[in-house]
């Protein structure tokens, strides 16, 4: 936890620098960029990374990470080849923002790939330590290439080489950990990894489509705006997402992690988890109302002075969209709950809704020429809505004993 919030305080202690030497068009690129390969890095290795954590043998682990390594590598050489196929048909539909950049994607695809693997390796392993300082490398990493090449040189290749380089020195502080043993190495086997690619085949089958409606959901919004509206437009809006999440994956997140223990052991105990469960929504309530009532009367002015005038209309933006991260800061921990009261089936269902709730919305107002504003303020009422509804039924789960 430490380490996330390091990292993710980075960034954020610089923006008031980059967004002087970038543009917003620069920053929608890169939101651009970081929106294609989120998608397909989601779902690079089939979600096998996750199946790392699960054999009792080193050896089997070693093996389920071969296997994400070779689907890493099948996929990013895919999308080099439709990259090289299809250029001009991508950025036609980009709006052709993306131009030579656009052949970035799968090598940034393929390291992140390589850092999902990496990461749940070294978790496995309990190197916490190096896992944080990873993060915390990346970070780093990332302000100090944008930084340095935006001062030298105009447009988005900065930020993006930046996001590439981070990538590859985070995975340089993993990687010693999975090569070190090498007794554990020499244990790949491809009959092992066909084995291991089949015990753990419901990895790919489902939770990979999960996953990748999870991340398509704000994603895929990011890319369709640029078509849509303009790259400048998403510019604004990446900053207003990037800074009004972050209470949610600090504090939400945290939060969320004592609910599940917490609620879980209510409820062997109970059956129900009704206690934990109206405690925690309330006190992040308590301490999300006050912070984001005052956020709503002053976030314009407070971006227009952090990162400059030009970004006052990302203060307009955030205004618009307190209220939703508000209802966000204190449903989405609570969503937990699905897997403590075995509902995944709902929460499936759930992620699906929502993912169609976004991209509905935003193909709507677009075929009916609604401004970006108007189209915020839409967004805001139905998702924000659509949080309460699934607050009001995970909350459900607590009214029938399952003992």
């Amino acid at each position: 936890m430490t380490g996330t919030t390091i990292a993710q305080a980075i960034p954020i202690a610089v923006s008031p620098i980059l967004t002087r030497i970038y543009t917003p068009e620069d920053f929608g690129m890169l939101a651009l960029f970081i929106g294609i390969v989120s998608i397909f890095g989601s779902i690079s290795s089939g979600r096998y990374e996750l199946a790392i954590m699960l054999p009792k043998k080193d050896e089997d682990a070693i093996n389920i990470f071969a296997l994400g390594l070779i689907l890493t590598s099948i996929l990013s050489l895919l999308l080099f080849f439709l990259v090289i196929l299809f250029d001009e048909y991508f950025n036609k539909f980009l709006s052709n923002n993306m131009g030579v950049l656009l052949y970035f994607v799968p090598v940034a695809v393929f390291f992140t790939g390589i850092y999902n693997l990496l990461n749940y390796f070294n978790v496995r392993k309990e190197q916490y330590k190096d896992v944080a300082n990873s993060k915390i490398i990346k970070s780093i990493i990332l302000v100090v290439v944008q930084l340095s090449i935006g001062f030298m040189k105009n447009g988005a290749s900065g930020l993006i080489t930046g996001q590439i380089f981070s990538l590859i020195f985070a995975n340089m502080r993993l990687l010693k950990n999975a090569i070190k043993d090498k007794v554990l190495i020499s244990s790949v086997k491809s009959v092992k990894i066909i084995a291991l690619a089949k015990k753990y085949k419901n990895f790919p089958k489902f939770s990979m489509w999960g996953g990748l409606l999870n991340t398509s959901s704000e994603h895929l919004t990011n890319i369709l705006i640029t078509p849509f509206y303009s790259v400048g437009t998403l510019g604004f809006y990446s900053l207003v997402q990037r800074l009004l999440a972050m209470p949610s994956a600090l504090i939400g997140s945290a939060v969320g992690l004592v609910f599940f223990k917490q609620a879980t052991k209510e409820k062997q105990q109970t059956g129900m988890a009704t206690n934990t469960f109206n405690v925690t929504v309330k006190n992040l309530v308590i301490i999300g109302l006050p912070s984001f009532g005052i956020m709503f009367f002053i976030v314009e002015d407070l971006f227009a002075f952090m990162f400059g005038e030009k970004w006052r209309v990302a203060g307009e933006y955030a205004q618009i969209l307190t209220p939703l991260y508000f209802v966000r800061f204190f449903v989405s921990p609570m969503t937990t709950m699905h897997a403590i009261s075995n509902k995944n089936h709902i929460g499936f269902y759930w992620q699906f809704g929502l993912f169609a709730l976004h991209v509905g919305i935003l193909i709507y107002s677009s075929s009916i020429n609604l401004s970006f504003e108007h189209y915020l303020y839409l967004m805001s009422f139905i998702v924000g809505f659509y949080y309460l509804l699934i607050l009001y039924i995970v909350s459900s789960y607590n009214k029938v004993s399952n003992v």
